[in-house]
């Protein structure tokens, strides 16, 4: 075996005379010699490993090596960070970009990137400026805070605050919000880093008020709360409320911090989406200082959001860390824009697509299905079927992990294909195409398709039939 590896290695063809193909000598007017050669070193890489791995020689074709070549320089010459069609049903989808932008917030990244802007310059008296003076006021009259502040994430608001105001000192939380989030983001860990000193009180499944009066010493800074994100203890349980921790914290003098996750700021009870106050709501009943996400319900870019007391505001925006997570221009553009249409409810739920298709009725979402397979079957090939069924969509985003929405799903069935070569296939499209797999049926839910995917999802179901021929 490793002679006849040997053997077949001696055939792969050399560098220079690959280049000397007209098929590959043809590419080099649309592309950098460089890159051309780039790709051919590693295409002859790639193909000594499957050598070695036990290839059969097939692939030492010479049309083979061509068509490798071609592939590795299409891989090279498109970007990695690519638009996808989400077809999963998971509304604020963490590894697919979490909350797609709404119109008005794309055109204010347009202008704000193509030239020039006041980021940090004050038209009124023509002296320098704070980029944050561009959002504070309008968060503030969305929340009903005194003070507000944006950086580039909710981590980094969090590890902000409690640097700023809680060093060497400490932060009483209960034992059962002590939670980890996506990428291993653990509050015990943020505290640590940020230079608090954690105190846990309660148990994992009850804490009560008295918990944390019975914790608050001379060394305490902060009472903290944290929104449960991505996952719900029920049965015995009891956490303390933000009104009985306010109510404890103004007796006692200690302020109370809430990191609200995926914040919200409109109340989407009347469409049975419930249980997630608002922010106003949280800052009513008595929290000091609030953070809370930019890209999850709030339906904008990643930012993490502080709001609350002025006196509390205040020491944050002087903090040295602040500059090391400060928001960029284009991020900043993109919230202001999503924020102004938070002015009127109807023009959020209208224009903001996270919060249309979390609020998107099921009447709806079946009709869609209906345009979409009625459309499709105009122009697929006959190997192609497309069947509806009801399934269930969720937030995602560590928004509501109860929520499960009613949601009509699209079957893609084509003839002599597994629905795993279906996901691969389609996963592969120049568009890819994310969807899931349940009970051995490929699906899609056109809750989280967008209508400008249409056309691409049609291309690309089509593509997957010829392949899968």
């Amino acid at each position: 075996m490793a002679a006849m590896a040997q053997e077949m290695l001696k055939l792969i063809p050399k560098v220079d005379r690959v280049l000397e193909w007209p098929e590959i000598a043809a590419l080099l007017p649309g592309h950098p010699r460089p890159e051309v050669l780039m790709a051919v070193r590693q295409t002859l890489d790639d193909l000594r490993a499957q050598v070695l791995g036990g290839a059969g020689g097939a692939i030492l074709e010479r049309d083979a090596v061509i068509a490798a070549v071609m592939a590795c320089l299409r891989r090279r010459s498109s970007s990695s960070l690519r638009p996808v069609i989400n077809g999963t049903g998971v509304v604020v989808h963490t590894n697919l970009g979490r909350s797609p932008l709404a119109d008005a917030a794309e055109e204010a990244i347009h202008s704000v990137a193509s030239g020039y802007s006041n980021l940090e310059f004050d038209l009124q008296n023509g002296e320098r400026g704070t980029r944050y003076s561009h959002v504070e006021d309008l968060i503030c009259e969305l929340t009903g805070a005194e003070s507000a502040l944006v950086v580039n994430n909710n981590a980094a608001a969090v590890m902000l605050a409690l640097s700023s105001l809680a060093l060497g000192r400490q932060v009483v939380v209960s034992r059962g919000e002590l939670v980890e989030i996506g990428g291993s983001f653990r509050i015990p860990d943020v505290m640590r880093q940020s230079g608090a000193q954690l105190v846990e009180v309660g148990t994992t499944n009850r804490t009560h008020i008295r918990d944390f009066s019975t914790a608050i010493c001379d060394a305490t800074a902060l009472l903290l709360k944290v929104h449960t994100s991505n996952f719900a203890i029920v049965g015995f349980t009891a956490q303390a409320t933000i009104a009985e921790m306010a109510a404890l914290g103004h007796e006692t003098g200690t302020p109370v911090m809430l990191d609200a996750g995926s914040g919200c700021l409109l109340d989407l009870s009347s469409f049975g989406i419930g249980g997630e106050p608002t922010i106003r709501q949280y800052l009513a009943e008595g929290a000091d200082l609030v953070t809370f996400s930019g890209d999850k319900l709030l339906g904008g870019p990643q930012a993490g959001i502080i709001a609350g007391k002025r006196d509390l505001v205040g020491p944050l925006k002087q903090h040295p860390f602040l500059r090391a997570v400060r928001i960029d221009k284009l991020t900043l553009a993109a919230l202001e824009a999503t924020l102004r249409l938070y002015r009127d409810d109807r023009s959020a739920l209208a224009a903001i697509p996270t919060l249309r298709m979390l609020t998107t009725a099921i009447a709806e979402l079946d009709r869609r299905a209906n345009r979409i397979i009625k459309k499709f079957g105009r122009s697929l090939p006959e190997t192609v079927t497309l069947l509806k069924h009801r399934g269930e969509s969720s937030a995602g985003g560590g928004s509501f992990p109860l929520l499960q929405l009613p949601t009509a799903l699209i079957e893609v069935k084509i003839a002599n294909a597994s629905p795993q070569m279906i996901e691969a296939v389609l996963r592969r499209s120049p568009v890819p195409v994310i969807g899931r797999i349940h009970r051995e049926r490929y699906l899609l839910d056109v809750r989280t398709i967008l209508d400008r995917d249409l056309s691409a999802l049609l291309a690309a179901i089509t593509q997957a039939a010829e392949e899968c021929r």
